[in-house]
């Protein structure tokens, strides 16, 4: 399902028409043959639309998971090989930041920023690098007693290399879990952003705003809700077996 979804959002321009065609004559139409998704107010072809959204949804889970992977990796690594009072400060500046519901501070610096597509990738993604960092570093704290860290470390090895050549190839499994559930979250996140109005903004689509222009016709018009709704559960549905997956082959170092 992610690659159907990826290879649609690739090559969206030649399989549909533009999202912002307006077909008055059109609008509010069910879905038919001629429109599989149905059409919305303005005649726009829900099916279009819910492609470029594709494109914008799954750019902000991916890049943004990647994002918050690589500082979560850092910290993490850091915080576990090093140990002691630098391990201490980082755990402690991570719970503190654990403890500021992400969705609402996201909120309002969203209806601060007004973030363009690019921006709320980059405020998703170091927003949610925690979880990442606490699992990275409970894992170096356990490989960095095994003997072929003191090995390395008895070659004359240093602190980086030892990070990046052994411990890190070693914890790449467990990073990998973690970004695949940080994209289903990133996705979340970013479709309620959008929901309430302070993330991708129109005419831009994406999942999250197709949501929010649905909800005054979720009675009469309800395909405008069901299929971008549907993908979104799709998506992060199929994101979290990956991880599972991911997480289930990982074999004992």
């Amino acid at each position: 399902m992610l690659g159907a979804f990826a290879l649609l959002a690739l090559l969206v321009p030649l399989v549909s028409s533009s999202p912002d065609a307006i077909h008055l004559a059109g609008r509010r139409a069910a879905p038919s043959l001629a429109h599989l998704f149905g059409t919305d107010e303005l005649g726009r072809d829900l099916l279009a639309r819910v492609l470029h959204g594709a494109r914008v949804s799954l750019a902000v889970g991916l890049l943004s998971a990647a994002l918050s992977s690589v500082v979560g990796v850092a910290v993490g690594s850091v915080a576990g090989y090093v140990g002691g009072m630098i391990d201490d400060a980082l755990m402690r500046f991570t719970d503190a930041i654990l403890a500021i519901p992400r969705l609402p501070l996201l909120m309002v610096a969203a209806a601060i920023a007004r973030p363009s597509v690019s921006l709320l990738i980059v405020m998703i993604g170091v927003t949610g690098w925690m979880e990442t960092a606490r699992v990275l570093r409970a894992d170096f704290v356990t490989l960095k007693s095994r003997d072929f860290v003191d090995a390395a470390r008895a070659a004359g090895a240093g602190t980086w290399r030892i990070i990046a050549r052994h411990l890190l190839p070693n914890a790449a499994a467990t990073a990998a879990v973690a970004t695949t559930l940080a994209v289903g979250r990133a996705i979340l996140l970013e479709s309620a952003l959008s929901f309430f109005g302070v993330g991708v903004q129109p005419p831009t689509p994406s999942w999250g705003n197709m949501l929010y222009q649905a909800q005054t016709t979720m009675t009469t018009e309800p395909w405008l809700a069901i299929f971008p709704g549907l993908c979104i559960f799709v998506t992060v549905f199929a994101v979290n077996q990956l991880g599972d997956a991911v997480g289930a082959r990982r074999m004992p170092n």
